[in-house]
């Protein structure tokens, strides 16, 4: 071989090499650092109020909980109000829940309305969803006063 394909191969597995770096760096960056938790309600609340107040529109009466309360944990004191699309709880920005525990999973649960009241899935969690201290796996029925264990996070359904 010429010393031109030699000089080419060494350039060429230094760059994969540090492609390869680089590729580990930013795996191990977000492993420390964790996602970004984006706040969402309240930043489009206050600019909405700003320019027009908001079209009611006629609700229908709800039985059962209304809102999803977190009662131990590093966000206690935070409520969610359940809406018929459902609750999603988890660490990723997408979820309507946002926990900022490490225990708990990208998308960890969900609360849903079904025909015979609100349901929680457990998502294929790592570490499990617990309900009155036992593992939830799909369609578990919950009712107001009922006790959600995600990780380090303690949820309660509430009127």
């Amino acid at each position: 071989m010429s010393e031109l394909t030699l000089t080419a191969i060494r350039f060429g597995l230094l760059a994969l090499l540090w492609g390869f770096i680089l590729i580990v760096v930013s795996v191990l960056r977000r492993d420390l650092y964790g996602v970004r938790v984006v706040a969402r309600n309240s930043d489009r609340r206050a600019a909405a109020g700003a320019s027009a107040p908001p079209a009611r529109q006629p609700r229908a009466i709800r039985r059962g909980p209304t809102h999803l309360a977190i009662i131990e944990g590093s966000m206690r004191g935070s409520t969610v109000p359940l809406t018929d699309g459902g609750v999603l709880i988890g660490r990723n920005p997408e979820c309507t829940l946002v926990l900022s525990d490490d225990f708990a999973s990208g998308r960890h649960a969900r609360i849903y309305r079904d025909g015979d009241g609100w349901m929680i899935d457990d998502l294929g969690s790592t570490n499990g969803t617990f309900v009155a201290g036992t593992r939830v796996g799909e369609r578990l029925p919950i009712g107001e006063g009922t006790r959600i264990r995600i990780g380090q996070t303690l949820l309660e359904l509430r009127k």
